[in-house]
């Protein structure tokens, strides 16, 4: 069933790159991909090509939540901690968006490795947040999910990005100024508290 992976995500694309495109050129381009798309699950389904297109011209189904993975990695008592470049050097926990294809856990490890160097595997599922309820500041035009991992450390090494400057593990007591559009400290107190407790049960909302 690649097929759908592969038609799915050029969807992805088109939808994305159409956004953002200003360039006659490029949105061409975009409207291109979104019609090899349609071709493709055309070719496999009951629908027409211009159903699929008129499909994908309302957001190619119902509208929901963007969702955003965040890695928790301890040490010795201390989490690791990256510090973003895009906000003026704040800190936050590794992450970004879950890309189309991906798994939650695939998702998380590979932010994880790009923000920090880090190979992890994914333990526990700590922590499903709604950002509007978690009081993060305004940021985004659309709805967004935060899904937090405890991850634990299966190989590489501390390794800067293009998107962060720096990486280091802060003991509970010692955490620096963080991204609030990305994490807040009650929420790294909340992980500590896991990471004391590791049975206590995944947290919502």
């Amino acid at each position: 069933m690649k097929w759908i992976e592969w038609a799915r995500e050029l969807q992805a694309i088109s939808q994305t790159g159409l956004h953002y495109a200003t360039d006659q050129f490029d949105r061409e381009r975009y409207r291109r991909i979104e019609a090899v798309s349609s071709e493709i699950l055309a070719s496999h389904t009951n629908l027409s090509t211009d159903e699929f297109l008129e499909l994908n011209a309302a957001e190619f189904g119902y509208a929901t939540p963007k969702v955003d993975v965040r890695g928790v990695i301890f040490k010795n008592s201390e989490i690791l901690l990256v510090r973003e470049i895009a906000d003026n050097g704040r800190w936050t926990l590794p992450g970004g968006w879950a890309d189309v294809n991906d798994t939650p856990s695939e998702s998380v490890t590979r932010e994880v490795f790009e923000e920090s160097g880090f190979k992890t595997q994914v333990v526990k599922l700590l922590a499903v947040y709604d950002r509007e309820k978690q009081q993060h500041p305004p940021a985004f035009p659309y709805h967004i999910y935060k899904l937090f991992f405890h991850c634990e450390i299966i190989g590489g090494e501390a390794k800067a990005s293009h998107e962060t400057s720096e990486i280091a593990w802060f003991a509970e007591e010692e955490i620096p100024e963080l991204s609030e559009s990305r994490v807040k400290k009650e929420q790294i107190s909340r992980f500590f508290a896991y990471y004391q407790q590791p049975n206590l049960p995944t947290d919502f909302d």
